[in-house]
């Protein structure tokens, strides 16, 4: 089999598309590195999806934990505080096993003239559990990184802002905004690595891969069992890792070059 066919053969096998058996016998290079790259697209789902909803999050988070309220400022800060002090792994746990101490069946809601009845079945699968998890941590790291970067905006430029008249909520959308994004940045672009990173514990943890559609090290680890040799499928997939790192360095840079396009290069 060429490299042509076992890409045809193997390329969306991680999506359920294309054969649904595993080689197991004359394993080469070829279809180490396919398959693995086509585990790729799960770490890429959780990551994708978890860094954007998650910033949009982060964000209003960041604006809670500095409110003057504090029946908005205690429990954003209770979640960061939480959040960021108990390892990653362990909240996959923990969410896995609340969601299998869930009803197996779902919730029956009765309303007297209808009854519906609330699948939970699907919260334990990682395409949604494990999504969870990676969404929740994320957004309690970002932010308090936009946290700290709020606390330092300058007050010069927001009693500037006032001098011009701006309402409050132009102030914020104007000058506080921009400029809590200017000063994370570079912080929140390690936070998008590190998160990126962090999808290979779905493998490890209690969330399933729905029909052997796993992600990879899923696959990875298949190989290295199947070859009895290590260094080659594990080294495929940290050579993805560092690809798409790689790729989420550019593309953050490019958007970090776009928020500070009006300062000089001096």
């Amino acid at each position: 089999m060429n490299c042509w066919q076992t890409l045809t053969d193997y390329g969306l096998r991680s999506i359920g598309i294309g054969e649904r058996s595993l080689p197991k016998t004359d394993i080469n290079i070829c279809d180490q590195i396919v398959l693995i790259g086509s585990g790729m697209i799960w770490n890429v789902y959780f990551a994708a999806i978890a860094l954007i909803l998650g910033f949009f999050a982060a964000t209003s988070l960041a604006f809670a934990r500095n409110s003057s309220l504090s029946l908005v400022r205690i429990p954003a800060s209770v979640f960061i505080f939480i959040m960021r002090g108990s390892p990653l792994f362990i909240q996959f746990f923990i969410v896995y096993e609340t969601f299998v101490l869930l009803p197996k069946f779902g919730w029956n809601l009765n309303f007297g003239i209808i009854e519906i009845t609330l699948e939970t079945r699907w919260l334990t699968r990682a395409w949604l559990g494990a999504l969870l998890v990676l969404f929740l941590n994320t957004t309690a790291y970002s932010a308090q990184i936009f946290y700290g970067a709020l606390r330092s905006v300058p007050l010069g430029d927001i009693e500037a802002g006032r001098a011009l008249g701006l309402s409050e909520r132009q102030i914020n959308k104007r000058i506080i905004w921009p400029t809590m994004l200017r000063l994370a940045w570079s912080s929140y672009t390690n936070e998008a690595i590190f998160l990126f990173h962090a999808t290979a514990l779905v493998f490890f943890s209690s969330f399933p891969a729905w029909q052997q559609k796993g992600d990879a090290l899923y696959y990875a680890s298949y190989f290295a069992d199947k070859t009895f040799n290590p260094f080659v499928p594990y080294p495929i997939i940290a050579g993805y890792f560092i690809l798409f790192t790689l790729f989420i360095i550019i593309i953050f840079g490019l958007i970090n070059k776009k928020l500070n396009r009006h300062i000089t290069k001096n």
